[in-house]
C-alpha cells in the first residue's frame, strides 16, 4: 500500500514561505495532479516527497512510515522529470536497465523487466538506438521506461511533457494516462497546464503562493470552482467573470443585464463558461461591440468587453460576424457562478 499523508507540511527559506501547512491524503493507486501557476508551490512539493528538498514544518508518510529522514534512495519511489536525464553513452536498453543495476537487482530479471517496460511504452525497436538518435517523444518514453522497471511504490511525474511540442504532448498524454490505468501505482504529477490535469487526475490540487486553493476530481473542480482564481485557471477558455451589482435577482454591469440570479444583494463577480451561452439575434443579456472572433474549426469564439472583462461565448462552427459589429449574448441565470467580489469565493445558493 502507497497511500501518502501530508501533514502540516511547510517549506521555508528565510522570510519567503514556498509551501504552507499543506495537507493532503492521495490514495493508494491513485493519480494525483499538482496544479498551478510557476511559483505556486507544486514542485517543491514534490520535492519534498522525494526527499530533494527538507521540510521546515510538518510529516510525510508513504505506506503509513514517516519518510521525513530518509534519503531519497530509501522512499521507494521513481521519479520522471521534464528533462530527460538520459546517458548519451549508454542505448535506449541500457538507460532501462541502469536502475536495476543501481539497486543490485539479481542480474537474471533485467531482461524480462526491461522488455516489459519497453513494450508499455512501444519502444521494443529502438533498444539498440542511443538518446541522440531519438525524438523528443521517443526519449521521454525512455524516461518513462527507466521508472517503469524499477517497480516502485510511488511514481513523482515533474512537468515531462513541457519539452514536447503540442502533438507530441497529446500522444504522450494518453500513453502516461493508459500506463496509469495498466501499472496501479500511486502518482503525482506537477504540471502548469490544466488540460493535462484535467485529462489525467483523478483528483486535482490547485495551489496558489504556496497555498491549496481547492481539491477535487477535474468534474467538480470544473463544475463547482471554490473561487475566482480556480474558476480563472481551469477551462479552455477559462471561466467568464464579470465585476457587478446584484439587486433583487438582477446582476447588472456594463453592458450586460442578466435576470433570475438567486444570491445576496451587493457587489458580486459572476461566472459562466463559453459554451453555456450562445449568441442571438435579440434580447441577449449581453449586448457589446465585437472585440475579436476566432474560427476554431469545430466552433467559432466571440469575444465582447462585458463587466469590466473579455468574456468570450462558443457560437456555432459557421457563425461569422465583424469586429466592431454589435452582438447579442443569451447567459441563463441557471449555468451562472457567483463569487464574493472582495475575497473572490465561492457563494453557495439554494437554487
Amino acid at each position: 500500500m502507497a497511500e501518502i499523508v501530508l501533514r502540516n507540511l511547510t517549506k521555508r527559506w528565510g522570510s519567503f514561505t514556498g509551501v504552507e501547512r499543506t495537507n493532503l491524503t492521495i490514495a493508494d493507486q491513485e493519480f494525483l495532479v499538482l496544479l498551478g501557476p510557476s511559483g505556486c508551490g507544486k514542485t517543491t512539493t514534490m520535492r519534498m516527497i522525494a526527499g530533494l528538498e527538507e521540510a521546515s514544518e510538518g510529516d510525510i508518510l508513504i505506506g503509513g512510515r514517516r519518510v521525513n529522514g530518509l534519503d531519497p534512495k530509501d522512499r521507494d519511489i521513481a521519479m520522471v522529470f521534464q528533462s530527460y536525464a538520459l546517458y548519451p553513452n549508454m542505448n535506449v536498453y541500457e538507460n532501462i536497465r541502469f536502475p536495476l543495476k543501481v539497486r543490485r537487482v539479481p542480474a537474471a530479471e533485467h531482461h524480462e523487466r526491461v522488455m516489459r517496460a519497453a513494450r508499455m511504452v512501444e519502444l521494443t525497436e529502438f533498444l539498440e538506438r542511443r538518446p541522440g538518435e531519438l525524438s523528443g517523444g521517443q526519449r521521454q518514453r525512455v524516461a518513462l521506461a527507466r521508472a517503469i522497471v524499477r517497480q516502485p511504490n510511488v511514481f513523482l511525474m515533474d512537468e515531462p511533457l513541457s519539452n514536447l511540442d503540442a502533438k507530441l504532448r497529446v500522444s504522450t498524454r494518453a500513453q502516461i494516462k493508459n500506463l496509469s490505468h495498466e501499472l496501479k501505482v500511486t502518482t503525482i504529477y506537477v504540471t502548469h497546464d490544466q488540460v493535462e490535469a484535467m485529462t489525467l487526475a483523478d483528483r486535482v490540487v490547485i495551489m496558489k503562493r504556496g497555498v491549496i486553493q481547492q481539491v477535487g476530481s477535474p468534474v467538480e473542480i470544473y463544475d463547482r470552482p471554490a473561487n475566482t482564481f480556480v474558476a480563472g485557471f481551469i477551462g479552455n477558455p477559462a471561466m467568464n467573470l464579470m465585476t457587478g451589482e446584484l439587486r433583487g435577482g438582477v446582476f447588472s454591469g456594463e453592458n450586460v443585464r442578466i435576470a433570475g440570479i438567486n444570491g445576496p444583494d451587493g457587489a458580486v463577480v459572476l461566472g459562466f463558461r463559453a459554451e453555456d451561452a450562445s449568441v442571438v439575434p435579440a434580447g441577449g443579456d449581453i449586448v457589446a461591440p465585437t472585440y475579436t472572433m476566432e474560427l476554431l474549426g469545430d466552433a467559432t469564439m466571440v469575444a465582447v468587453r462585458a463587466g469590466g472583462a473579455l468574456v468570450t461565448v462558443k457560437a456555432q462552427k459557421d457563425y461569422r460576424i465583424e469586429i466592431g459589429a454589435p452582438v447579442e449574448i443569451s447567459v441563463p441565470a441557471g449555468i451562472c457562478h457567483l463569487f464574493d467580489a472582495a475575497e473572490g469565493n465561492r457563494i453557495e445558493t439554494a437554487g
